[in-house]
């Protein structure tokens, strides 16, 4: 773990549990492409870069969840390096409290305040394309995340997690999203992309990138079919978390009650505005039905 794997010539990656990209600017001079999950992360990557003598001029993350911007604060305190987060993220990233608010829908509890879900504050610009350097082009990637993007240098494309792995979503089926619509459009960008290599944060690096965005369209457009199915009879949100739990055998606890459920009430706003399904007040309760 938190080994240094070469593409090209000025193009890197970090095998972490998010892969952290790193892309050489100058002799000495490099960026990174996200920071890892925590201060302890930010301590490996440090060291690496320390025994390559090379100096961190920026962080340029592709959005605010946690396990991609845990490791800025270290970072930036130790190098002083600059931190840039495009659109909505630079919010969630200089004010971490707002994922596990987002997540939760109000005052988070104490056990959705971790370092998984809400990491250290750091100071960060909001990323506009003049911060970018020449050899770095910045490509929207929103669904997983409001305002997530990817990065483009010279020929390999940088995917942050626009995509899972098969693995992942054998073993999960779910993964969390924000917009099952802008995901699918996302998906149907990259499986269009021409690269050398594509660097997905939770997937292998690979020179092939189609089969993976097949089978990541194929799993969500199967969970929002099998939501619909749920709804032939009018259910509430809980009562068709509870039987995802229940079909794909996932273990709830607090986290994922956060993660999957803001995940289900993402694809029900989805098929709400698809037609498919429509919301009703019921005995004081919001339920959905599907079509007739």
């Amino acid at each position: 773990m938190y080994e240094l794997n070469q593409v090209s010539d000025r193009c890197y990656y970090i095998q972490s549990p998010a892969k952290i990209g790193l892309v050489r600017t100058g002799d000495t001079s490099v960026v990174l492409i996200d920071s890892g999950n925590d201060k302890d992360a930010g301590k490996k990557v440090l060291r690496l870069l320390e025994g390559k003598g090379w100096t961190l001029e920026a962080i340029y993350n592709t959005h605010s969840h946690a396990d991609h911007i845990g490791g800025n604060r270290f970072l930036q305190e130790h190098t002083g390096c600059r931190i840039y987060a495009p659109g909505i993220e630079y919010d969630f990233t200089r004010a971490p409290i707002l994922e596990p608010s987002y997540l939760y829908g109000g005052n988070p509890p104490s056990e959705l305040r971790h370092k998984f879900l809400m990491a250290q504050p750091s100071r960060v610009k909001e990323l506009a394309s003049e911060d970018l350097p020449d050899c770095m082009q910045m490509i929207p990637l929103p669904g997983h995340a409001f305002d997530m993007v990817g990065y483009r240098v010279d020929n390999v494309i940088y995917l942050a997690d626009c995509l899972s792995s098969e693995a992942t979503l054998a073993k999960y089926r779910i993964s969390f999203l924000v917009d099952p619509k802008k995901y699918i459009e996302t998906l149907l960008q990259v499986r269009e992309m021409e690269a050398d290599w594509f660097i997905p944060a939770h997937a292998d690096a690979t020179q092939e990138i189609r089969s993976l965005c097949d089978i990541n369209i194929a799993c969500v457009r199967e969970i929002a079919d099998h939501i619909t199915a749920l709804c032939t009879q009018a259910q509430t949100g809980e009562d068709i978390l509870a039987a995802l739990f229940a079909e794909y055998g996932l273990t709830m606890t607090m986290e994922q009650h956060a993660l999957v459920g803001s995940t289900v009430r993402s694809y029900l706003t989805y098929l709400s505005e698809a037609g498919r399904i429509v919301p009703t007040i019921r005995n004081n309760r919001l339920m959905w039905q599907a079509q007739s």
